[in-house]
This record gives structure tokens, C-alpha cells and sequence, in this order.
């Protein structure tokens, strides 16, 4: 029985532990039409991509733990000093200054509303959420940025106030650990693994 491969770092270094590659046997492709003739054959792949999120790590811990962070320009010489930027940016993009990770959670609990949305019956491959997925984009009181994610429950309307919710049970250190749902939702209807 083989490990899923793991990856940490160590002394500024990536360390591999595991296995990575999965021997899939190809499998005959056949023309039905023309009595079951050869025509080629599959060539399964398994592929384990490693991701760095850098400084945006943060960012995605936080989701697994209930929280929403976002990023403040705190450069006093700068034009944008003060501004939040959610989604989550590194640097200012006014004096390309190192931005303040601060939590905004409490600031997306009373004032996120839907700007817009879009839903989508069909999805691409690997999607994980049910269908329609509910697109929606947030905006919130005193941050010029908006923040794409996906309504959980009820059907989304411009101007509609929610709140986030965060997959705090076995989080995937994702943005799927965040999620929106209708202010006045009860905890006890949230998609599993959700909690306020």
C-alpha cells in the first residue's frame, strides 16, 4: 500500500515524502461500429502539483480557522495609505509598499453585501461544488476591492446581505473553506464541515 505523497519545508527547503506516481495499466480503445478494431489506448496519468502560496498563506489558514483576512496600505507617504484590499494583496499597488495582514472578519459579518452574481448549471472538470454553483461577487463597507466566491444556500440578488461562513472541520486550505450564506441563516442548516 503506497503514502500519499506529502511535501514540508525544512531549512528553506522543499522535502518529498511519499509516493507521487500511481501505475495505471492503459486500456484498449475500441470501435464499437467496426467489429470492436483497435483503436488506440488510454494513458492514465496521476499528478501531484505542489502549490506555494508565499505570503498569501496566511490567508488561507485563516479560512480553516473562521477568520477572513485581508491586507491595509499603511505606507504614510503613499495616496492609498489605509486602503484594504480583499482579495488578499501582498503589496500596494499604488507605491508597491508591503501592505498590513489584518483580520476582517468582523467588518464582512456586518457589512457584506452581493454586488453581482452569475450562476452556472455546468462547471469544468474537477469542480467539487453542486450544481448551480452560485457565483457571487462581495463587496464591502469602506474596501474598493471586491471578492469573487459562491452563495451555499438560497438564491443570490444584488444588494443582498450575507455572511461568510468557513469550513472549519477539515478545511482544505482552499478558497472552497470560504463560502456566503443569507444574514439570518441558521448555523444548523450550513453545509457540513461549515460553521460561522
Amino acid at each position: 500500500m503506497s503514502m500519499f505523497g506529502q511535501v514540508y519545508v525544512k531549512n528553506n527547503q522543499y522535502k518529498i515524502k511519499g509516493n507521487f506516481h500511481h501505475m495505471t495499466p492503459n486500456q484498449p480503445i475500441r470501435n464499437a461500429d467496426d467489429g470492436w478494431k483497435l483503436m488506440g489506448v488510454t494513458n492514465p496519468r496521476d499528478m501531484t502539483y505542489m502549490h506555494s502560496y508565499g505570503g498569501e498563506a496566511i490567508f488561507f489558514e485563516s479560512l480553516g480557522k473562521g477568520k477572513l483576512m485581508a491586507t491595509r496600505c499603511d505606507n504614510r507617504k503613499c495616496d492609498m495609505k489605509g486602503t484594504i484590499y480583499q482579495p488578499f494583496r501582498i503589496h500596494c499597488m499604488s507605491c508597491l509598499g508591503k501592505n498590513t495582514v489584518i483580520d476582517m472578519t468582523k467588518l464582512a459579518k456586518k457589512s457584506a453585501k452581493i454586488h453581482t452574481f452569475m450562476v452556472c448549471e455546468r462547471s469544468g472538470a474537477f469542480s467539487i461544488l453542486d450544481k448551480p454553483i452560485k457565483f457571487i461577487n462581495i463587496e464591502f463597507d469602506g474596501v474598493p476591492t471586491i471578492l469573487m466566491s459562491y452563495l451555499s444556500i438560497g438564491d443570490p440578488k444584488i444588494g443582498m446581505k450575507v455572511i461568510p461562513i468557513f469550513r472549519t472541520t477539515n478545511p482544505t486550505y482552499t478558497i472552497l473553506d470560504l463560502s456566503w450564506v443569507p444574514v439570518g441563516t441558521k448555523e444548523t442548516n450550513l453545509p457540513e464541515g461549515f460553521s460561522f
